[in-house]
């Protein structure tokens, strides 16, 4: 039965990987070259480009609409694409970017940043950045040291570690609010909600860094994620170093995990249901569903966005609110369809 999974998975031909990449990367470009259009204020291509009488609309497309859509797009893609491997790491379908402790060691890193009374920038960026940064590789450098072992990560341990950790950090977080002033627990809070409104592009390029290098990783490794999900017996026996393929994973879905939420926040959700919803429409072979998961995740950030843009303007949502509001919803969906699917074929 497990052979026969992993033929299917192989059995994909190159109109059909190119049909699937196509059309995801088709929903990612209508979205970016779209959203940027949508705002408050109405910006035209020939205000755009127009005389110095709209200086002011000019700099409000080129320096916070264009990488505010960049961001959302990165931060995305960069979740989708994590969320689809840690899902095959641990053979877990509610396995998210966020289930291994990386997004509450993040949160905790900038509360203590809040908390201190840190307002000062290094290389021009705030330092609650880099507190963040640094909460979230502690938390990893914490779950892989308890998951390790001899013949490589158990998936087992390293979902408890998380979970464990990720309590105990959520734990840190709420005593610090408790002790903390009210206007510091709202910056907290509104913080831990997720958000992508930048100005300016330094933290995009971070952001984008982590993307490109750890989703590069990933995708080299997506023959060895199919034989994976079967079990590490039988990867072993098809010829996958489990444990160097393992750690590679890990370490690459964290590390875009850790950028991404050092810098956006924890956006909950997107990790989670958009692995799921390719998966859906284009089956579980890797090959198609980290790149398709990526392209898909990314435009549907950056719609997110543009809804908590728009909503209530000129008030701006967090976008970990629409997440959150879209992906409830979608994510029971989506167990009732896999219930009924599983009930159809007993």
């Amino acid at each position: 039965m497990r052979v026969q999974k992993l033929k299917m998975r192989t059995e994909l031909t190159a109109t059909k990987y190119l049909l699937y990449i196509g059309s995801s990367l088709l929903v990612f470009l209508i979205a970016v070259f779209i959203t940027p259009w949508i705002g408050t204020i109405k910006i035209t291509p020939s205000i755009l480009f127009g005389s110095e009488r709209h200086l002011q609309e000019q700099a409000i497309f080129w320096q916070l609409r264009i990488p505010r859509m960049l961001l959302a797009g990165c931060a995305g893609l960069g979740l989708s694409l994590a969320g689809a491997a840690f899902q095959a790491l641990l053979r877990n379908p509610l396995a998210s970017p966020y289930v291994l402790g990386i997004s509450a060691g993040s949160s905790l890193g900038a509360v203590l940043a809040i908390k201190i009374g840190f307002s000062l920038a290094l290389l021009f960026t705030p330092v609650i950045f880099f507190s963040a940064l640094i909460g979230a590789l502690v938390a990893i450098g914490v779950v892989f040291m308890l998951a390790r072992g001899r013949g490589g990560l158990n998936p087992i341990t390293l979902l408890l570690a998380g979970v464990t950790l990720n309590f105990f950090f959520s734990a840190l977080i709420l005593l610090i609010q408790y002790l903390s002033a009210p206007g510091e627990a709202y910056q907290m809070i509104r913080w831990m909600m997720g958000a992508v409104d930048i100005a300016g592009y330094r933290q995009l390029i971070v952001v984008m860094l982590t993307v490109l290098i750890g989703g590069g990783l990933l995708l080299m490794h997506t023959r060895a994620l199919n034989i994976l999900t079967l079990d590490e017996s039988t990867a072993h026996h098809l010829g996958v170093d489990v444990r160097r393929v393992q750690i590679i994973i890990f370490f690459s879905a964290s590390f875009i995990t850790a950028g991404v939420v050092s810098v956006c926040g924890p956006i909950g959700f997107v990790g989670l249901i958009i692995p799921h919803l390719v998966r859906l429409i284009f089956g579980a072979d890797h090959r198609v569903l980290l790149p398709c998961s990526a392209l898909i995740g990314g435009a549907f950030l950056i719609i997110a966005d543009t809804l908590a843009r728009k909503l209530l303007a000129p008030v701006e949502l967090p976008v970990g609110v629409i997440t959150a509001v879209c992906g409830g919803p979608f994510f029971l969906f989506l167990l009732f369809h896999y219930r009924r699917q599983k009930n159809l074929v007993l």
